[in-house]
């Protein structure tokens, strides 16, 4: 078959805008599409087809102009492929649009344009229900950026030049690149299989996957936390819970945990951003990191390298509780147990949270064994002192603006807590489960409590510990 309703293969392809087709082509045979859903982001973009079964792909990545092809076998155009095309956003800072075309009868070819190369990871998941979160077989397709952007480099860039506040890159602030059609002529080598399907693809294989959006080593002239001249940093890292496709708990209005501590996170960003620390040192400015910014899933572990790799002084996780009853209510926090949970309900929040990476989706094939092995070993005594420490200070002033669940730090094995060397907690900011604490959390001033409230349990903190010097050198 080389033509459907007088349209070609080719032409489907090669057109900007999606091809409405009528009749049998309408109609799904095999596996049926749930949903799509596009996620873009500064750090990645992910794309994710659910299905009612497994789908069976061709993923091929062409370099110039740069275009991702997937071909999805057992399927025919539907309306569900179709609105993919309505779901890309114009600023997405990776996919400029969004091809389909029914390659052959019983395969779909979808064609993504591109902005920049890209390293993709093309991979599928399993079912997964947890909570209120349930998905079907996915299909996902996450498109990183081949050139990582240092994160302390702008950090550096924005002290240099006089600023006191520090935003992780956003996916507006983000400068776009040329579109496909600026990079260069050349010939379509995805309309040239459309039109002979039968020739064997002349394409470059996908390329490696990477497990990470940070996987670059840093290379800055300065040391990992210290200014060009000389000045050092505190750098706290901040890393709002779950994100994407894992919304974490919903309340009973249907408030998602994700959207509630990305703004408290954004809030106490501000306060750092604002703030110097007085130690023997000197007076020492303060900078936050967010291990996301926006509105994208970070696994677990990258969480964990990302704070790492720019030697953060502290990392704080933040969250917002859930239960099986409404009843339940109160702020807490967490730091790591080097052994047993300090409670039944500590070990069942740690084993709640440490599915993240079911929900939001990991290409397992793609983490690194090793570096996954040495961080979830390296836990020390030193470590979960100084989190104790932290998390005490900071339960001291939260229970200024609201009640606790529980009064002492809690321990249990949080996949997230466990950078050996940085003084880690997990905040769990209220009940979101809880009609009432549902409310505060998306109240404007309870978020700006809670926030003065971590800020100055950071500054007591300090106050008592001071940062060590971090002189390693790139």
């Amino acid at each position: 078959m080389t033509q459907r309703a007088g349209i070609s293969r080719r032409g489907l392809l090669q057109g900007g805008s999606l091809a409405l087709l009528l009749g049998s082509a309408d109609i799904a045979w095999g596996a049926s599409i749930v949903a799509v859903r596009v996620w873009p982001a500064a750090a990645y973009t992910r794309v994710t087809i659910e299905s009612d079964t497994a789908l069976k792909t061709l993923p091929v990545f062409i370099a110039n102009p740069p275009r991702l092809a997937v071909d999805i076998e057992g399927i025919e155009l539907n309306p569900a492929l179709k609105a993919l095309v309505g779901k890309v956003r114009s600023d997405d800072p990776f996919i400029t649009g969004v091809r389909v075309g029914q390659y052959a009868n019983k395969t779909v070819r979808l064609v993504m344009d591109l902005r920049q190369m890209v390293k993709p990871q093309v991979f599928n998941l399993l079912p997964v229900k947890t909570g209120n979160t349930h998905y079907q077989h996915r299909l996902v397709l996450d498109l990183y950026p081949s050139e990582v952007a240092d994160p302390l480099e702008a950090l550096i860039a924005d002290k240099l030049k006089g600023g006191n506040t520090y935003n992780a890159p956003s996916m507006t602030a983000t400068p776009m690149p040329p579109s496909p059609s600026k990079l260069g002529t050349h010939a379509d080598p995805v309309g040239d299989l459309m039109a002979n399907p039968n020739r064997p693809p002349a394409m470059p294989s996908l390329p490696a996957a990477t497990a990470s959006t940070d996987s670059t080593p840093i290379t800055t002239a300065a040391s990992m936390n210290q200014s060009q001249d000389g000045e050092r940093y505190i750098i706290v890292a901040l890393d709002p819970g779950h994100g994407g496709e894992d919304p974490g708990a919903l309340g009973p209005n249907g408030t998602r945990e994700k959207d509630v501590v990305l703004k408290i996170a954004h809030r106490l960003r501000d306060r750092i951003n604002n703030t110097v620390i007085k130690t023997k040192q000197g007076h020492l400015p303060m900078r936050a990191y967010l291990t996301r910014d926006a509105d994208y899933f970070v696994p677990l572990q990258q969480r964990v390298d990302k704070a790492r790799r720019v030697q953060a002084d502290l990392f704080i996780s933040i969250h917002a509780d859930a239960f099986q009853t409404p009843e339940a209510k109160g702020a807490s926090v967490f730091a790591l147990s080097d052994g047993a949970a300090s409670s039944a309900a500590a070990k069942w929040m740690a084993k709640q949270e440490n599915r993240a990476d079911l929900i939001g989706g990991l290409n397992i094939k793609s983490q690194d064994a090793v570096v996954q092995r040495a961080l979830l070993d390296m836990s020390t005594t030193a470590q979960i002192k100084d989190s104790l420490k932290l998390g005490s200070a900071m339960l001291g002033q939260i229970k200024q603006i609201g009640k606790l669940h529980k009064a002492r730090v809690e321990q249990a094995g949080f996949a997230v807590l466990k950078a050996p060397d940085i003084p880690s907690v997990l905040v769990e900011t209220a009940f979101i489960s809880n009609p009432e604490e549902e409310q505060r959390l998306i109240s404007p001033q309870y978020q700006n409590d809670l926030a003065d409230a971590l800020m100055k349990g950071i500054e007591r903190y300090f106050s008592r510990n001071p940062p060590l010097a971090k002189t390693r050198n790139t």
